[in-house]
Order: structure tokens, then sequence, then C-alpha cells
């Protein structure tokens, strides 16, 4: 009698990772194999019902956390009345609405126009078509580091990753790249790194390489996301805004990853008194419903009808989930609340960096923070391995991380997370290190 051999019952999660495996792109980057079965506030669970943390949002979207109940009834009560109605051909009130408040909140003095899109992406290709447009000019300015987005114009402004463009040139020809400040790596020892940057556009650039009688745009973002959660020097900002006045270039911030609350304020610009000339937003904009926009100011934005539309651009129930978000934002305190949770979170962590040697630098505003891990702080070596160890071992303990540049990890939990879940993410955290030492 032959005897079958036993086959392992897969966990759900484990099934659902196969068929994953058998039916999506491989382009996708999955870290661990959480799969998600429902999420409250700062906590989410999997299909095997395991509870976490969440220190992801979902790369910096659901900013009032998962499923909070005012945007969850702003969803549905939009839901039964109508789920679509292109705004690019008629009109219905929640995109109508959620325009007037961003005009009346964008850190832009004089009025301004409102452009919705789905993604970060379709709002940084409406930024330099619009860019290009109105000022006739070929040419854009980005940086090193910089992640803007997968799509083509997005992609050729996007240089933080080689294999997001591997495969894929040639692309949208006239987009050079400066080098954006970091002040925990100078480029240009002994001097400061904001001015040197500025002065490399200026004197390198724009004399040797890229007449900037040609660009039309300096697209940027105010803290760098993916290229390692890198604030720049106090001077930075203030330094790109004079040079695009002195040359006629626009100034475009993205504000995807860095706006909507996360840094303390409603947009990271205001942090530093820099005014956009067109300002990129999406991620956080609607607690996890597709969204994205672009505010400028009206007389750049005057293309006439016809030159740029979104079929699904500014969906009903999207804006009533938007609408949602800024009063939770704006009149429930949540902004507030991601100031203090940040400066809490940053001294634990700095804290934490006394203990261990191989957190080599602490940075971020509000609750968008960057842990830099490195091998030893005598010459501050990117630990990549350890970077990764630590973000799989977080995940066996009940902790969602995701990493930011070559060895950073990305602290980036809901602005109203609980100071109890708070605390309790950042002592799995200092346990995942703990073990990854252990392990390496």
């Amino acid at each position: 009698m032959t005897i079958a051999p036993v086959v392992p019952m897969l966990s759900k999660s484990e099934d659902y990772v196969k068929r994953d495996g058998e039916n999506l792109s491989p382009s996708y980057t999955r870290s661990y194999p959480f799969v998600m079965d429902r999420g409250l506030g700062s906590e989410v669970w999997d299909v095997d019902g395991r509870r976490y943390v969440d220190f992801t949002t979902g790369i910096a979207v659901t900013n009032t956390g998962h499923c909070h109940p005012a945007v969850v009834e702003a969803i549905k009560k939009q839901a039964d009345k109508f789920l679509h109605m292109s705004g690019t051909d008629f009109y219905y009130p929640s995109q109508i609405e959620l325009a007037e408040r961003l005009n009346a909140l964008a850190p832009i003095d004089g009025p301004t126009r409102v452009f919705f899109t789905n993604s970060g992406a379709e709002t940084i290709e409406a930024a330099m078509k619009l860019a290009r447009y109105h000022t006739g000019r070929p040419r854009y300015l980005a940086f090193y580091g910089a992640f803007h987005g997968r799509t083509f114009g997005a992609l050729s402004l996007t240089a933080s990753k080689t294999v997001q463009r591997r495969g894929f040139a040639p692309l949208v020809p006239g987009v050079s790249h400066a080098i954006y400040p970091n002040p925990f790596r100078n480029p240009w020892p002994g001097l400061e790194p904001g001015q040197a940057a500025l002065d490399y556009i200026e004197e390198r650039l724009f004399k040797m390489a890229v007449p900037p009688d040609e660009v039309a745009a300096i697209i940027v973002e105010p803290i760098q996301g993916e290229g390692g959660y890198i604030v720049p020097p106090s001077n930075f900002l203030p330094g790109l805004r004079e040079i695009c006045d002195r040359h006629g270039i626009l100034l475009v911030l993205d504000e995807i990853q860095s706006g909507m609350g996360r840094t303390g304020k409603l947009f990271a610009c205001e942090h530093w008194g820099v005014q956009p000339d067109i300002l990129c937003l999406a991620k956080g904009i609607a607690s996890g419903m597709p969204l994205g926009a672009i505010v400028a100011r009206s007389e750049i934005m005057s293309w006439p009808p016809g030159s740029h539309a979104s079929t699904f651009g500014g969906n009903p129930i999207s804006c009533a989930a938007s609408l949602a978000t800024l009063d939770l934002l704006l009149e429930g305190g949540l902004i507030q609340m991601a100031a203090e949770s940040g400066e809490y979170a940053m001294k634990r962590l700095w804290e934490m960096a006394a203990r261990y040697p191989q957190i080599g630098d602490v940075r971020g505003k509000g609750v968008m923070i960057g842990v830099e891990l490195v091998k030893n702080r005598e010459n501050n070596e990117p630990d990549a391995a350890l970077r990764n160890l630590v973000i799989e071992r977080a995940f066996h303990l009940g902790l969602l991380l995701i990493g930011c540049g070559p060895n950073g990890l990305r602290i980036v939990p809901a602005l109203n997370i609980p100071r109890a879940q708070l605390d309790e993410g950042l002592d799995l955290l200092d346990r995942a290190l703990a073990e990854a030492l252990e392990e390496i």
C-alpha cells in the first residue's frame, strides 16, 4: 500500500502570495509577505488574523489612519448619490468645493486654479505640461535622489535608483539634474551644502550646460522622499525661489509625499516660507482614495479647453474623501498631532541612536522621519543589508516598515497615531534592530 505524501497546508497569506506571483506583474516591490485583511487607525490585520502596528500608511497615504469614520461616512454618503461623472465634461459639487478649499489653502499669494488627477505621477505629468505650455520653454531641472513617478515624464525627472530607469530609454528630452544638498552626507566637504548646491546650479549648470532661459521649471521635493527623507539646509528652497525669479523659471514643488499635514504643517514648504508657482499634491490628499491635484497661479493655468483633461481625475468619491480629510486636518487637530508625535518620535529615536552606533542619522519633520543605518559612525558607511534585515525582523515582530534611500528606514505613521501605539511601534523597532544585529 502506497501512502500519499503529506502536503503541508498553506496559510491564507501564503496562498495569496503564491497566487499573486502567478497572476500579477513582477515589477512590484514587496519586502515581506503581508497580506492585508482590514485596518483601523494605526492597526492592521492580515488575512490570518495577525495584528500589526502600521508605520507605513500605504507609503504616506492614509494620513488620517485606516478607515477613519468621518472619511468612510463621506465616501458612503457620496456613493449613495453617484459613483462617477467625468469632471472634464460635466460639473458636480464635490469637485468644485474641493477646488475652492485647495485654492484657499495653497501657500501661494493671489488667485490660483486646480487641475485634478488620479495619482502623484499624473500630477507631475500635468505640472510638466503646464510649465512647458505657459513658458514656451523646452527644458526642466530636477535633482539626483528625486522620485517623482514612473510614467515617462515623471520618470525623466526621477533619479533615485537606476532600476527604475533601466530598459526604458530614451526618456523625455531636455531634463537635467542637479545635486540635492544632504547635510548628513555633504558632497562638498568644507562648504555649506545648501549654498554649494545653489552655486552648482548657477555657476556650473547654467553657465556650462543648461541655458537658463530655456528652462521651463525647476521641480523639487521640499523634503526628498524615496531618496532618503533628506531635509535640506534652511537656505536651499529660498535660494531656489530666488534663482527661479531671476531667470523667469517656474518653481514646481512636489508635495505629493510631504504635503497634507505630514510634516506638522499643511505643506512642507511652509517650514521655509517658500511659495511655489505650481504645487503638486496626491497621496494623503484623500486618506487612501486615488486623487491628485496641481494648484497653480491663475495666470499660469491659462491653457485652453481640451489641452489637458482626465476622465477619472477628481472622481466624486475621492473628492468627498478629500473634503473630509481636510476637515480632520484643519479642524480635528491632526496637523498639530503630527508635529507633537514627530517631536516625540525623534527624541526616542535619538535615544535609541545613543545605544546603537549603527544609527547614523535621524532626520525629518513631523511624522515624516528617516533613520539612516550605517556600519559604523567613524565613516558612516551605508548598511543596506542591516536596513533590509531590520525591516524583515520588524514584520515578524508585528511592525510594518518600508525603506528609503540606499540604507534608510521610513517612519511614516498616521498623523493621529495614539501615543501608546507610537510607543509600541518604536519598541518593536528597537527589538528588530537588536535581533538584526545578533543575526548579522
